[in-house]
């Protein structure tokens, strides 16, 4: 297919790269993009803002306000990674992370979606047996801008005798776990109609309100099946036996913990995307890994996880859902021909770099138009 016409649609796309290994995954993401945008007649209209410490090096701030009115302005925004060891010693709010928290609740993100699927050629990836988790397919639902990482009082003080203590606070009000829960049982009716909520109920008040409400939203969707476990329960069950997940929904804290040993069912972080989404405006698009700058420059990044990421973006802001399944398609079809990044690399395999990976999603891409 030729390049889009005049008359095509275009999307003001904000891509933010970031640190580490962020601008190597992001040339492939945009690549991909690009090509698939091009094949299914629309354009994607890039701008580039700074993040992260690579912000903080030429304005001193991890998120300049010109990124967040770029980012507020446009149809989606696509982030790689951010952060870096050698950004340790900063004040709280001057690291790259706390950029995201920044960006997060800038756009009013407050839905964080991870899908974990196992693709059936890397189940030998997985350190768990393949009948373990040979066809998860799940997704964790977690609220993204309440709870303790923006609770309030927080810092660590000092009290009159020079002793320190350092302090957070969790905190949910009824409106901001009602509005998550919907995001999941709305999701979870779109799938296998299965929703687990996760707490720590037993002792944290928090959480009895949060179990509380969920259970008062879900009288609202009879057709879903809801069941409950505390944090610690979920975390063990979660490698003990995945498969009986569907759409775990969750706080803020509870939901990084677990994504993250979620990733890890599929054989590496690299491979997992995310969306967080809000109730109007543009989605946030990210892989759930970080910006790896052991690895930074050195072509061994996996891209796919930012892929991934971009054909979310696809589906839930530019609603182009079949440009995003093919995006997934071509992922599936290289794992298939056996190219595999390090992270995911195992004998008999076909070794490549982050590069040379976005270059076999292309080429992939390609074929599917052929045929």
């Amino acid at each position: 297919m030729s390049a889009p016409s005049s008359t095509a649609r275009t999307y003001r796309i904000t891509a933010l790269a970031g640190d580490g290994i962020g601008p190597e995954i992001m040339r492939v993401g945009r690549a991909v993009l690009d090509a698939v945008a091009q094949q299914m007649g629309f354009a994607l209209q890039w701008q580039e803002g700074l993040i992260g410490g690579a912000a903080y090096e030429q304005t001193g701030d991890p998120l300049p306000a010109e990124t967040l009115k770029m980012a507020q302005e446009s149809d989606a925004v696509y982030l790689a990674a951010v952060g870096d060891f050698k950004y340790d010693t900063l004040p709280p709010e001057k690291r790259p992370e706390r950029a995201l928290l920044g960006l997060r609740a800038g756009l009013g993100l407050f839905a964080n979606l991870r899908p974990v699927k196992v693709f059936p050629q890397l189940v030998g990836a997985s350190s768990l047996k393949p009948e373990v988790v040979l066809g998860i397919d799940l997704v964790v639902v977690r609220e993204l801008t309440g709870g303790i990482y923006f609770g309030q009082p927080k810092g660590i003080f000092t009290d009159a005798q020079g002793s320190r203590r350092g302090v957070n606070t969790m905190v949910y009000s009824e409106a901001e776990v009602d509005r998550i829960a919907r995001v999941a049982f709305e999701l979870a009716r779109k799938r296998r109609r299965k929703l687990c909520s996760v707490d720590k109920a037993n002792v944290l008040e928090v959480s009895q309100l949060w179990r509380e409400r969920v259970n008062v939203i879900a009288a609202d969707y009879p057709d879903v099946e809801l069941s409950h476990l505390y944090i610690d329960n979920a975390a063990m069950q979660l490698v003990r036996w995945p498969k009986q997940f569907d759409v775990i929904l969750t706080g803020n804290l509870f939901g990084d913990i677990l994504s993250d040993e979620a990733a890890m069912l599929t054989g590496s972080i690299g491979m997992l995307p995310s969306a967080s989404l809000g109730s109007s405006g543009p989605g946030l698009y990210e892989p759930v890994h970080g910006s790896a700058p052991d690895i930074a420059g050195q072509d061994k990044a996996n891209p796919i996880a930012q892929v991934l990421s971009g054909a979310l973006m696809l589906r839930y802001s530019l609603d182009q859902p079949q440009a995003a399944d093919r995006i997934e398609q071509a992922v599936e079809a290289v794992l298939a021909q056996g190219y595999r990044t390090p992270d995911i690399y195992s004998e008999g395999m076909t070794l490549v770099g982050c590069q040379e990976m976005g270059e076999k999603l292309v080429a992939a891409l390609s074929q599917q138009q052929a045929q």
